[in-house]
């Protein structure tokens, strides 16, 4: 996870995400990366979230 530089979450309820922000927390830390949030109708209605991230890992140059 310290390696994830952006997330973005896709919610079907915009109203849905606060509560995932202790978990959020937990799993970022003191350094979260940047985000964004979009509601959006998801494929399957059963699914409450869906989440991507881009991450950099560094390279032996880096």
């Amino acid at each position: 996870m310290a390696h994830v530089v952006r997330v973005t979450y896709y919610l079907p309820d915009i109203n849905d995400f606060e509560p995932c922000w202790p978990i959020l927390r937990e799993a970022f830390g003191a350094h979260p990366p940047a985000a964004t949030v979009i509601e959006a109708r998801l494929l399957d209605p059963k699914d409450r979230i869906e989440i991507e991230v881009t991450a950099h890992l560094p390279s032996a140059i880096d």
